[in-house]
């Protein structure tokens, strides 16, 4: 170990003298801490770090690589994220380098000599007397470091180097030790405000909105200007009208608007928003697909707001409760660290982080996404909310909650920066209607099809069932769970009742004949117990029996009819049983509302509350849930309802059943769409870059875009506008379909997809319709990529997940990154860390029973072409993010029909060419001269 001297004048720098490992797929790179490089096989490199402690960047990820499972690493994103907590880093080498302003690396040896700058780097900023603490990280690092009284095996590495450059002293920080991991103590709380007035009905007309726009413009971000842009003005006069007062009840001034790539429609539609939010003192609800965009739409609002105490009050992120840190959960967890000091170093940096956080975010927000891969999810991702088990005012943490806190930021902000999930259940819900927003924008327009089908449909399954009985029974058999159950949740709502609390024991005891723990051993040993478990197994063996490709490594369906014996009564029994569940659900649900009445005088405001959000939940579980599980049962071996689909299924994950059930969706998820949001908004944008088709006839085009919006079912027309991309695409781009390359022989496919990565030299995004094409690809190429220098990273490969993977590929200008549709949606990619895509296969719409009943219903094989358009559309759109961005698009399947060439700009031609030519074009087109 070296001792140096820090710029702090009282503090010196404790270093380990510890070499640093950098791992490919063939090579590693061993860099001692005096400057002695050397060059070892992956196998050399696997027993010296299962040998010695060594410093590594994402322990886990490089253990994979090695085959390696236990070892003590000095992981340098630990410390990072113990030193900054809450401050944004790109998981590698260069991503630290570019976060604590080192030298760019440049190659394996680089990455290594990173490795050590940055440990010097981070213990200088934490031995800064004057860097600014919202913890106690003397204690909490003493406890990590094994000084809360448990085995030194579960003890941080860098425990003793943190403490040295926090000048702590050699003894243990005393009572406080514990203690300093219960950072809400010291979190403020929130306080009740009066209610807000309904917005006002003043509009923006479209001059308004065009000088808006010239002032978000001219304001600055990080010292630079946005270019004005002539369609982006027109874009944004468009879109005014949907803040104009609307002329007829229960339908909305309804714009859909299609902005190409680079009009800017983004801050396009800010300005109109933010300027009627102003000027009505009413909430915009911006919604989204992607969280991406959702914090993309965040830092243009930056233009608006540069006081961020004002960005605070006027915007606001908003999520589902799943989304966000539990203080109760946290609290918990803490508690149990002395009998479970594993825990210690994951709790270590989750305390560090909620001290530091905005809002509690889990999810894209200022939460670092590789962390739970680093110390694992039992004490990171479960601390947020994921069973709906919230007690809300009854718990002690109540005004200090981040999801309360940010529900009531939103109610009095102007721009809400939501989801599509989130407000479509918010507007099915209901509630109070003074507090629904009236003006929506939907970007990422062309998802809310996609997005309705998932807010609308009904999962009868195993996994949705079992969860339900949860919820109601808490945890059973003994096991310690925080999961409290209905009675323990409502037993103090309804004390000296009753009544009430014979309601409260119908519903346990109509709750057991959902399926309890153990369920999938039992239905895979056919000795299902309880109405729910005898009809669970009766689908998957009606699946079994009648599925195609049984054996294979995918999910199963087959359709309701003609149901197997014992099926149909099965059904019945199960029908029975969820009604004298769903009836006291109903009447408690009734019973509480009923005290807000009876006791308007009496009841405190959190007593108010609590009871109006358990009424919600009851409401929901019981009138939304229930019974459009029993209305699924009844259909059981009749004709499915007119306007759904209903089928049996088995999810498979990896080739392992992870759940089954009986499925219902909407044929046209829009209805309830309309029927719900469209009814109480009184004004709405639905915008993408892809809204309408590619046909080439302009009303068919349009008529795509309004039947995937569900603006047909609009009582008044939509205004429909269209807003061209001011890039030269043909000039700027390459389209070339490969006609000699056999999609169905892997090696022929991976030897493509190497050698088109090549001739890119990096910068290149592989999709694929199938996760185990992916695989293997990624095992074919990954080596012959490693030694020209580029280093490839894979979905369902590396353990990272997806916003993680992209942020790699968004950093580092020669990675290589395979994924299937998640990556494809999520990209945005601007510059040449982004400059090919390719293709494994047309990517057709998976021929299920839902979408056999959708191509019935919308136009048979012309529905097919249209969703593969659109899939193509938003491929291709990926490419070309700036005026000088260039790009090339790959296609390996030489039976891509002619007529789906309208996914395309027009100009843009699409070549049919051998693999050789494409290697040569993609070579000379990305790297002139």
């Amino acid at each position: 170990m070296d001792i140096v001297q820090s710029s702090a004048p009282t503090r010196r720098l404790l270093l380990p003298d510890a070499p640093a490992l950098v791992a490919g797929a063939r090579k590693a790179v061993w860099l001692t801490s005096d400057g002695e490089v050397e060059t070892i096989d992956l196998g050399e490199a696997r027993l010296r770090l299962q040998r010695d402690v060594l410093l590594v960047c994402h322990a886990k990820a490089l253990g994979r690589r090695l085959n390696a499972d236990r070892f003590t690493a000095l992981d340098l994103l630990e410390l990072f994220a113990f030193v900054h907590p809450a401050r944004f880093v790109v998981p590698t080498p260069r991503g630290l380098a570019e976060a604590l302003g080192l030298p760019k690396p440049d190659g394996a040896e680089d990455d290594a000599l990173t490795l050590i700058r940055a440990t010097r780097q981070l213990l200088t900023d934490l031995s800064d007397p004057d860097f600014e603490e919202k913890s106690d990280p003397v204690a909490i690092a003493w406890f990590m470091g094994g000084g809360g009284g448990g085995s030194q095996g579960y003890s941080w590495p860098w425990a003793s180097f943190a403490l040295s450059a926090l000048g702590a002293p050699n003894g243990p920080p005393g009572r406080r030790a514990l203690g300093a991991f219960q950072v809400w103590k010291a979190m403020p709380e929130w306080e009740d405000e009066a209610p807000e007035p309904p917005p006002g009905q003043l509009p923006v007309h479209a001059n308004d909105a065009r000088r808006r726009l010239a002032d978000l413009l001219q304001a600055s971000i990080l010292g630079k200007v946005a270019e004005p842009r002539p369609q982006q003005s027109d874009y944004a006069s468009a879109v005014s009208t949907a803040f104009t007062p609307r002329a007829n009840p229960g339908t909305p001034n309804l714009v859909l608007a299609e902005a190409g790539t680079g009009v800017g429609k983004t801050l396009g539609y800010l300005a109109p928003a933010s300027l009627w939010a102003e000027r009505n003192r009413g909430t915009v609800w911006i919604s989204t697909y992607t969280r991406n965009l959702q914090h993309q739409i965040d830092g243009e609002l930056d233009r608006l707001h540069t006081d961020p105490a004002v960005k605070s009050r006027k915007v606001v992120l908003r999520k589902g409760r799943e989304n966000y840190l539990c203080l109760l959960n946290l609290e918990e967890a803490v508690a149990s660290l002395p009998s479970q000091p594993m825990y210690a170093t994951a709790l270590g940096l989750m305390v560090r982080w909620v001290a530091a956080t905005r809002d509690g975010d889990m999810q894209g927000g200022d939460f670092p996404g590789w962390l739970p891969d680093l110390v694992g999810r039992a004490r990171t991702m479960t601390l947020a909310d994921r069973r709906g088990e919230c007690i809300f005012s009854a718990c002690q943490h109540y005004r200090k909650c981040f999801i309360e806190n940010t529900i009531r930021r939103a109610r009095k902000a102007d721009i809400v920066i939501a989801n599509h999930a989130l407000v479509m259940i918010q507007a099915a819900l209901g509630g109070d209607e003074a507090a629904l927003p009236t003006r929506y924008v939907f970007d990422e327009g062309h998802h809310v099809f996609d997005a309705a089908d998932s807010a609308f449909a009904g999962h009868l399954t195993a996994q949705e069932t079992s969860e339900l009985r949860r919820w109601l029974l808490g945890a059973e058999g003994g096991r310690t769970s925080r999961a409290r159950g209905i009675k323990r949740r409502v037993e103090d709502l309804v004390a000296g009742d009753e009544e009430g609390l014979a309601m409260v024991d119908a519903i346990v005891h109509a709750a057991r004949a959902l399926p309890g723990e153990g369920w999938g051993n039992r239905l895979i040993d056919e000795m299902g117990t309880g109405p729910a478990e005898i009809f669970l197994l009766m689908v998957r063996r009606q699946v079994h029996a009648r599925a195609h490709g049984r054996d294979s490594f995918y999910s199963l369906e087959t359709e309701t009819i003609e149901p197997v014996e014992g099926l149909a009564a099965a059904a019945q029994e199960l029908e029975k049983a969820l009604g004298r569940l769903q009836t006291p659900l109903e009447h408690l649900a009734n019973r509480l509302a009923a005290r807000l009445d009876n006791e308007a005088a009496e009841l405190d405001s959190d007593t108010r509350r609590r009871i109006e959000a358990v009424c919600r939940s009851l409401q929901r579980r019981g009138s939304v849930t229930l019974k459009g599980w029993r209305d699924m049962l009844k259909c059981v071996g009749q004709l499915t309802s007119p306007g759904f689909v209903d089928w049996f299924g088995i999810e498979r994950q990896d080739g392992r059943d992870m759940d089954v059930g009986m499925y219902r969706h909407y044929v046209d998820p829009t209805i309830p769409f309309v029927a719900t949001v469209g009814s109480q908004a009184h004004g709405m944008v639905v915008t993408s870059a892809t809204l309408t088709d590619g046909t080439g006839d302009v009303e068919q085009d349009w008529l795509a875009a309004s039947v995937r919006t569900g603006a047909v079912h609009m009582a008044w027309p939509a205004l429909r506008a269209s807003v061209p991309s001011p890039f030269d695409y043909p000039a700027r781009t390459r389209v070339m379909v490969v006609n000699d390359v056999r999609k169905d022989d892997l090696v022929q496919v991976a030897a493509a997809y190497r050698e088109l990565f090549l001739a890119a030299g990096g910068g290149a995004l592989g999709l694929f319709t199938a996760i185990s094409r992916l695989r293997g690809v990624y095992q074919r190429i990954a080596e012959p990529l490693e030694l020209a220098g580029l280093p490839l990273y894979g979905q369902h490969v590396d353990g990272l997940d997806v916003s993680t993977l992209i942020d790699i590929f968004r950093g580092e200008e020669q990675a290589c990154l395979l994924g299937t549709d998640a990556v494809r949606d999520g990209v945005d990619v601007p510059g040449r860390s982004l400059r090919l895509i390719v293709f494994d296969r047309v990517p057709w719409p998976r021929p299920d029973i839902l979408h056999r009943a959708r191509r019935e219903a919308f136009g048979g094989k012309r529905y097919d072409d249209m969703i593969t358009r659109l899939r193509l559309k938003q491929a291709f759109g990926r490419l070309v993010r700036r005026a000088d961005d260039t790009g090339v698009f790959v296609l390996l399947d030489p039976m891509m029909p002619s007529r789906l060439a309208g996914a395309f700009p027009e100009g843009v031609e699409m070549q049919r060419v051998g693999l050789a030519e494409a290697v040569r074009v993609t070579r000379e087109f990305l790297n002139p001269g």
